[in-house]
């Protein structure tokens, strides 16, 4: 059994956050302390953070054993966190002591609670009464003796703070100290539930009745856009808070947070925690105190919030599950929205996976069983799904360097005649520009991978970036041998901006890029200007499909719907059909019916067929038994490997050594590809390469890659960076 307390002077082994590859002996302090304690220690000359992991080895003299300089005041590490970390670290392939700096990024946890002033309701009377005396003192008296702090209690008064200060100084009101980490306000499950549509409805009992089973699943709740997938899973959110657990919903972007705050205040009264950068780092620390305290019902966050110190965790919400920002892609390599499957499980919690367009991930996990699946057929009030048509550029008569098909300016110039706004789309997903055939259409792909070649100019060559072959850039199309109709494709937002004001020089056009702000307070601002209406033509990337509602926009033209078809990527088609249909889904939100028109040269692919058909299920089918013949995620398994070093011969030469060494992987029957060089060959002065791993989907995948991996020693300049399931291949 294991030792769940530690009595002064016994050995514990303690897991820093500090870069070492073990646990550390140390003595109980004075006292005590518990399995799971945060605990000060001395490393060197120095104190760190840690947790007490389990006893001591014991295994060197104990003379030399220094003791635990004291237990944090915050509540211990429970077990399920501690085997949650373990095996996201099994799993991932990280150290157990980043993992842990992960589950401690809160600031001051060490620090003793801090004071604040607050006031509340004294005994005593002011020697005379005025109006904003009154105001102040009823205020007081309506919240029921609650204390405030000075900026809250005037500005909800309505009056200066000075005002505040003589009711002190006559007794009126207490001045006290209080600490600031106190518990967030109580969230009303009943205070404003919406009247739901049918199947709404009957999917929010669904997800309640699922609650109630006290036990892991997982939803996945697919639902066109405006179908109001919200509205349910905030149901399932009040059922959670109702049986006195804690919930958990993750957003993609921050950009997003402050619309889907404003929605939980309206659904139960108070505003949750939140925990994302855009917060300050004194609301971070109460956050993660809250939480692990149970003082914290609801926290609305990004995806380290998964990290927090939940006391009872009963749901997750995954919102938007498809989109790829959950995959973290520095430091520790961790997919959020796997990672909350696995949370899930250990603590018996249910997901739920929202989504207009699923990861293929989640489809076939709905197909064999693990998921259950619950769909949102109508959109909600009078609006109806856009009409889809696609523009055959092959047949357009196009000026080269232009964009903007004949087809599309009509439409745009009807729509500015009505009043409505457009929306023109750069699909920017996708590092490298394709090489395409401008007569017939064709992507000059690689002789042995699925992966379009690139263009790199210095070299005058074409190269795949998943295996390194190269081949001279060609004059001729090798498909419809047309002269010099090959170009790489690719406009740029300013770009397009500059033509589409030169087309419509009366239009009021607005561009909309995440780098072209300074702030998401900046940006925030202008996508409600446009949405009241402020703009005749939006020109924008990626960061217009995601939450984003313009009720006046009736019209989608998506510039290259191609970009991104053939990418080195394995997911380049099912992230065009989910970018295409996110996308199209902007059109026609309020009564006014909208239209996505895709300009393509490949009207015929079957991603643009299936698009344009909206048979989602047709092409989730094909897609998936593309994927099951190549034995490609998520019916097989990949890791990716990426060495970097300044010295460009240095990191080959190891790419190199590792490919001829790869004994441990061949024993599990998998393969390795490359090394080739990374799509962005040079980040930051250090020169990447890549490896690519492939396994058959039963294979144990991580204990071979570890001791291949473990083969190697590296000079201090080499990274060796190994990424389990990895989402981009740059």
């Amino acid at each position: 059994m294991t030792q769940s307390y530690f009595h002064e002077g016994e050995l514990v082994g303690v897991l820093t956050a500090q870069p070492l590859d073990r646990l550390l002996d140390y003595k109980a302090p004075e006292g005590g302390c518990h399995l799971g304690a945060f605990v000060e220690v001395p490393l060197g000359p120095r104190k760190v953070l840690g947790v007490v992991w389990g006893a001591g080895q014991g295994d060197y003299d104990r003379s030399k054993i220094r003791a635990v300089i004291r237990v944090l005041d915050v509540a211990p590490m429970r077990e399920e966190m501690r085997v949650f970390l373990t095996r996201a670290a099994d799993y991932t392939l990280t150290p157990l002591h980043a993992m842990l700096r992960l589950a401690t990024r809160a600031p001051g946890l060490g620090d003793a609670p801090s004071m604040r002033k607050v006031y509340r309701l004294a005994d005593g009377v002011p020697d005379r009464m005025t109006d904003a005396r009154e105001k102040v003192l009823t205020v007081l008296r309506d919240y029921g003796g609650l204390s405030f702090t000075l900026k809250e209690l005037a500005e909800m008064a309505g009056v200066g703070a000075s005002v505040v200060k003589g009711l002190v100084k006559h007794g009126a009101i207490r001045e006290e100290e209080a600490p600031r980490d106190t518990p967030y306000p109580k969230l009303d499950p009943d205070y404003g539930g919406k009247e739901l549509s049918a199947d709404q409805a009957a999917g929010a009992e669904m997800l309640r009745a699922a609650l109630r089973t006290d036990k892991y699943g997982t939803t996945l709740l697919k639902g066109v856009t405006g179908s109001g997938k919200t509205e349910v899973y905030l149901e399932a959110v009040s059922e959670c808070l109702r049986m006195g657990r804690q919930a958990l919903v993750l957003l993609p972007e921050i950009a997003l947070s402050g619309d889907f705050i404003n929605r939980v205040e309206a659904r139960f009264g108070v505003k949750p925690a939140e925990w994302h950068s855009g917060v300050t780092m004194t609301e971070r620390r109460r956050c993660w105190r809250m939480v692990g305290q149970g003082d914290a019902q609801l926290v609305v966050g990004a995806r380290s919030a998964l990290f927090l110190p939940f006391q009872n965790l009963g749901l997750v919400v995954v919102d938007e599950e498809h989109d790829t920002s959950y995959k973290q892609e520095d430091g520790v390599l961790y997919n959020a929205r796997d990672m909350t499957v696995l949370r899930a499980a250990i603590n018996g919690a249910q997901v739920v996976l929202a989504s207009a367009t699923p990861s293929l991930e989640s489809w076939a996990n709905v197909e064999a069983g693990k998921y259950k699946r619950l769909e949102l057929k109508s959109r909600f009030g009078a609006a109806v799904l856009p009409k889809m048509t696609a523009i055959d550029m092959r047949v357009e008569d196009l000026p080269g360097g232009k964009w903007v098909s004949p087809s599309l300016r009509t439409a745009i110039a009807a729509r500015l005649e009505r009043g409505e706004q457009s929306l023109v789309f750069l699909n920017r997903r996708g590092y490298a520009p394709i090489t395409i055939c401008r007569a017939c259409g064709h992507q000059i792909a690689c002789d042995h991978c699925d992966a379009r070649m690139v263009e790199h100019r210095f070299l005058k060559r074409l190269m795949c970036h998943q295996c390194g072959e190269t081949k001279p850039m060609p004059t001729v199309c090798p498909h419809c041998e047309a002269e010099d109709r090959l170009s790489a494709v690719g406009p740029g937002v300013e770009r397009m901006g500059e033509e589409v004001a030169a087309l419509f020089p009366e239009a009021r056009i607005a561009v909309l890029s995440s780098d072209l702000y300074g702030s998401a307070r900046a940006m925030k601002a202008h996508i409600e200007e446009i949405a009241e209406g402020g703009t005749d033509i939006i020109i924008g990337t990626q960061l217009v499909a995601k939450g984003h509602n313009f009720p006046k926009l009736t019209l989608v033209g998506v510039i290259d719907a191609d970009l991104g078809l053939q990418g080195s990527d394995l997911r380049a088609a099912e992230r065009t059909f989910q970018l295409m249909r996110q996308v199209a889904g902007r059109a026609g939100r309020a009564e006014t019916p909208g239209e996505a028109m895709l300009q393509t040269y490949q009207p015929e692919h079957a991603v643009i067929r299936a698009i344009l058909a909206g048979d989602e299920e047709a092409f989730w089918a094909a897609e998936a038994a593309e994927r099951k013949a190549a034995g490609v995620p998520p019916y097989g398994r990949m890791a990716g490997i990426i060495l970097s070093s300044p010295n460009v011969q240095e990191v080959f030469d190891l790419g190199t050594e590792m490919a001829r060494r790869d004994a441990p992987l061949r024993r599990i029957g998998a393969q390795v590809f490359g090394p080739a060089p990374a799509p962005i060959a040079r980040v930051r002065g250090r020169h990447r390469v890549r490896l690519l791993v492939k396994a058959d989907k039963t294979a144990p995948l991580q204990q071979a890659l570890a001791q291949w991996a473990g083969q190697f020693r590296l000079s201090t300049n080499l990274r060796l960076t190994i990424d389990i399931d990895p989402q981009s291949f740059y």
